[in-house]
């Protein structure tokens, strides 16, 4: 009779009890990461090493956003395995105040969570460009909750270490997928025209997509060509290079934007529209949206689909171009 009792009372034994305790760091970090650090890979690694003992001669008061994975044991972290843009709380909260304050060398500006600096996955400070840019990461990393780091309320950090860290070793890489993909642009696309269920659907392409298309003839000095073809069409070479010579002409912060937007729209002209000022940000996802939406006045939305494609949409449109306007002096 007592073997089961035995039994019942190790299954309610926390297994990390059985751990040595004989490290004299504390570690904090989400207990699914701590089990599997070296199988996932981290998105968030803070360094916390305030909480080292007090003869520890070299302390490094920094915060790092991905930094490389380290066997040390007398390191404190908070190690985050989830990816930028999930629902997932990767971490509790460790730090009290958020501020902001001009970089050391005089050049952009310092987020600072306690007394330590915010850096990017290399370890280079997270130098905004403006104090407006900088602020606004601080509000992010300010409102989060006590008991965790929720990353994807955090879309401006995201822009920032994608336009500080990516953009400058991948420019020509960034550039040429944007060009690739030009020829299939969403703007440049129509419904066929004896079809009944894509009638309505080319009358509103064609009223909604022609001033942007104007501008573009206008801009460049090239008319582009529509298509019907679910394969896309062959835009003129001189179109081509003068895109291409606006995108190698853009600072890392607006080249990051672009190709942000790019993304979410399927389209690089409706993103060189809002970098240019010639769409807002509710114009943009009316064009992006316009087959969708006249689907759901057709059919009806379906809830927990269509409402949340459309918050999303509008997180990831409205984020970049608000860094866009952030990182401008």
């Amino acid at each position: 009779m007592a073997s089961p009792m035995v039994r019942k009372a190790l299954k309610t034994l926390v297994p990390s009890a059985f751990r040595s305790l004989t490290s004299s760091s504390r570690h904090l970090s989400v207990a699914a990461a701590s089990e599997n650090a070296e199988q996932e890979p981290s998105t968030f690694t803070f360094s916390s090493d305030d909480l080292k003992p007090a003869a520890t001669s070299n302390r490094d008061d920094n915060v790092y956003i991905k930094g490389p994975k380290t066997t040390s044991s007398s390191s404190s972290s908070v190690t985050m395995p989830m990816s930028f843009m999930t629902g997932s709380i990767v971490g509790r909260r460790f730090y009290k105040n958020v501020t902001t304050r001009e970089a050391e060398d005089g050049n952009g500006w310092s987020v600072m969570l306690d007394y330590r600096t915010l850096k990017t996955p290399s370890k280079r400070n997270l130098k905004c460009p403006t104090l407006a840019l900088a602020k606004a990461i601080a509000a992010e990393w300010e409102y989060q909750e006590t008991d965790g780091i929720r990353p994807f309320t955090m879309p401006l950090m995201k822009h920032a270490c994608t336009a500080l860290e990516r953009v400058p070793v991948t420019r020509p890489k960034i550039i040429d997928h944007l060009m690739k993909k030009f020829h299939q642009d969403l703007v440049f696309c129509r419904a066929p025209r004896d079809n009944d269920l894509t009638k309505d659907l080319r009358e509103l392409q064609v009223e909604k997509f022609s001033p942007l298309i104007k501008w573009v003839e206008s801009e460049f000095g090239f008319k582009p060509a529509v298509y019907t073809s679910f394969f896309g069409g062959k835009q003129d070479e001189g179109l081509v290079k003068a895109v291409e010579n606006l995108l190698k002409k853009t600072d890392d912060c607006e080249l990051a934007t672009i190709d942000a937007i790019a993304s979410s729209a399927h389209s690089l002209l409706i993103a060189i529209g809002i970098f240019r000022g010639i769409l807002n940000i509710e114009q943009a996802i009316e064009l992006i949206r316009l087959e969708e939406d006249l689907q759901v006045d057709r059919w009806g939305l379906v809830e927990g689909g269509h409402d949340i494609d459309i918050a999303d949409l509008r997180v990831q449109i409205s984020s970049a171009a608000v860094f866009l306007q952030l990182t401008r002096k």
